[in-house]
């Protein structure tokens, strides 16, 4: 079956509905003044029509491949190569080989080192793990009973 696709393939694509229909469509209503397109030759400006006796050419006409870089096809396709080497492959591929070798971001890896070597200091000392309070209660200043009072 794959054999026929392929051997008939490039006809079947030949081939339109209005072909196989045996008809057109083709509009007889006459055209108006307002819906009356515009040519290339109206839409450009007047300065592009007196350009030293030439008109502006599109560079896809003189570069089928062009890229936007140079109206040149050979720099072009090389300035669109080296932008999509650095651009992509090196922006990645070093970019994140840079991200990747990074410090330890936000400390996580000395806190979580650090609350283990407290956990086996504490162990090893024979106290509990946490303690009721966070703060040592003595050490805390409180203001006097008078000054919580407002006028």
């Amino acid at each position: 079956m794959m054999s026929l696709v392929s051997r008939f393939g490039h006809s079947l694509i030949r081939v339109r509905p209005n072909m196989l229909c045996g008809s057109r469509l083709i509009s007889n209503s006459p055209n108006s003044g307002a819906t009356g397109s515009a040519t290339v030759s109206d839409l450009q400006p007047s300065y592009a029509k007196e350009s030293h006796g030439h008109s502006e050419v599109s560079p896809f006409k003189k570069n089928p491949d062009y890229h936007g870089f140079s109206e040149d096809p050979f720099v072009d396709e090389w300035n669109m190569r080296m932008a999509f080497f650095f651009g992509i492959s090196m922006a990645i591929v070093v970019g994140g080989t840079f991200v990747h070798y990074l410090p330890d971001h936000g400390m996580r890896q000395w806190a979580r080192r650090e609350a283990e070597r407290l956990i086996t200091q504490r162990e090893a000392a024979g106290l509990p793990l946490m303690e009721e309070n966070y703060y040592d209660p003595s050490k805390i200043v409180l203001p006097e009973a008078d000054e919580n009072i407002a006028p």
